[in-house]
């Protein structure tokens, strides 16, 4: 399958609808799907992914104008079958009935049965996002495919060659009933948004949440946002400062910092940020000796993100702050045919400048000191609670300190980024950076109506029991009033 095939038309937005009634008139008719057929959905997605994965990893090239081959691969081919072979592996036992404990006991001697059954939702809207367009597509789908449903996936308008293969790979291994690929723009995703699903997940800016998620309360139409803010990286004073630096500017550089985890901001005590700043050089210089030709760099995606992160630099640099571009090579990146920054770092910034109020999404780390890690708690806390939050260091009650004390989507310790490879832990945000979360049986759950089952004995025994409780109310009734309310 080549994506230089004529580009797929563009979804009607009053198309939508009808394709959405057909998904849940085929989801009505077949009734749950049995594990072998949820099985076999996820095995035509890994399908999908092997063997395309050059077609994908050229029409990520294509897009950003310079993204390696390999870490696509990694993040967006390898980052999503992952997730799939977990859900695979592991739906048969999700999809059991969970039985919980019978109020009063006394019930279940009877025969009382309490339980929750895991029941599909239905049709299951994916708006999916530019930065990593396939993976947050697919990995997705291996909840929502788990538990059940169908799907209906409005990919990005920035990354249109991408979003036009998936669309092809989709119709090729599904019917449009079980899975539907919606392309086209701002009009589209407004559309989209609007629909009555069953469940709408949206990945994205907080600034366009506001809008999805207000035409979804249109029709009460449960949402799961993954958002993003500003990931805050409190660096203890104890901790190693060369792999520190190395593991956070592995975690800024990765697809040139365009990460809702990406690390937005670093906090590090007075004494130790200009050892903290040259460990960062370095690593900078090893991870990317040239920056210009160098395919391994990534580019930023288009040239409305490349003004908007070059505004940031430029602010700083006329409000004071110090700006240090890590640029090994000293190439001119102003002569290039694609929208490359160098990694950035920025010392000492002041709230006021527009890069430490807004999510960077890009190459440019602001860097910060604090007297004491109290100090640094508050700072964190003072602003919108993050998607992901980073400490490094080996005092252990300084580490229980921070995670205790700030709230966050998720934490990585001594690392940036991880947590969300971890499939057996939830992903999702808190407040400002999303609601909802999913991986593994979180996703499955999310995705998932957890139907509330009790089973009432039929003997005797049980309708003499509730005798008291039924009207006309008497002496009986009384008595099970005092039992019941008491201290």
């Amino acid at each position: 399958m080549s994506n230089a095939a004529s580009p797929m038309k563009a979804t009607a937005p009053g198309d939508l609808r009808a394709m959405l009634d057909r998904q849940r008139a085929a989801f009505l008719k077949d009734g749950p799907p049995s594990a072998e057929i949820r099985i076999d959905r996820i095995d035509r997605c890994i399908a999908l992914l092997v063997d395309n994965q050059e077609e994908i990893a050229d029409a990520l090239n294509t897009d950003f104008g310079n993204r390696s081959p390999q870490m696509s691969k990694f993040t967006d081919i390898a980052g999503s079958i992952g997730p799939l072979k977990h859900a695979k592996e592991n739906l048969r036992k999700w999809m059991r009935i969970e039985k919980r404990k019978t109020t009063p006991a006394i019930l279940g001697w009877f025969g009382a049965k309490a339980e929750i059954h895991y029941q599909p939702l239905g049709v299951v809207g994916i708006i999916a996002p530019w930065n990593f367009p396939v993976n947050l597509t697919f990995a997705p789908l291996a909840g929502v495919l788990s538990a059940g449903n169908r799907a209906m996936i409005k990919p990005s308008e920035f990354t249109p060659a991408t979003s036009d293969l998936m669309a092809r790979m989709f119709a090729k291994s599904f019917a449009e009933t079980e899975i539907a690929v919606c392309i086209g723009g701002p009009q589209v995703g407004d559309a989209f948004s609007k629909l009555p699903f069953d469940h709408l997940l949206f990945t994205g800016a907080t600034s366009i949440a506001y809008h999805v998620m207000r035409a979804a309360a249109e029709n009460l139409t449960p949402v799961t946002l993954e958002l993003g803010g500003k990931s805050p990286v409190i660096i203890g004073q104890g901790a190693n400062l060369e792999q520190s630096a190395t593991r956070v500017m592995t975690g800024k550089t990765l697809n040139a910092g365009q990460i809702c985890l990406a690390p937005d901001y670093v906090l590090v005590s007075e004494g130790q940020r200009d050892e903290f700043v040259s460990h960062a050089k370095a690593a900078v210089t090893r991870m990317y000796p040239t920056l210009k030709d160098n395919p391994d760099y990534t580019s930023v995606v288009n040239q409305r993100h490349f003004d908007r992160l070059q505004g940031y630099i430029d602010e700083a640099k006329s409000k004071g702050a110090k700006v240090v571009e890590i640029n090994p090579a000293k190439e001119d990146l102003r002569q290039q045919p694609y929208y490359k920054i160098a990694p950035t770092i920025i010392l000492d910034p002041t709230d006021d400048m527009k890069v430490m109020q807004d999510e960077i999404f890009g190459p440019i780390l602001p860097v910060k000191t604090y007297k004491t890690m109290d100090e640094a708690i508050g700072y964190v806390n003072a602003k919108a609670r993050p998607l992901g939050l980073y400490y490094f260091g080996g005092d252990a009650a300084e580490q229980d300190r921070v995670l205790t004390r700030t709230t966050s989507g998720g934490v990585t310790v001594n690392d940036t980024i991880m947590h969300i490879a971890m499939e057996d832990l939830p992903f999702g945000g808190v407040g400002p950076s999303g609601m909802g979360a999913y991986h593994g049986i979180d996703g499955f759950r999310q995705f998932s109506h957890r139907k509330a089952v009790y089973q009432q004995p039929t003997s005797n025994f049980i309708d003499k029991q509730l005798a008291g409780i039924r009207a006309p109310y008497g002496d009986a009734m009384q008595k099970q009033l005092a039992g019941s309310i008491k201290r």
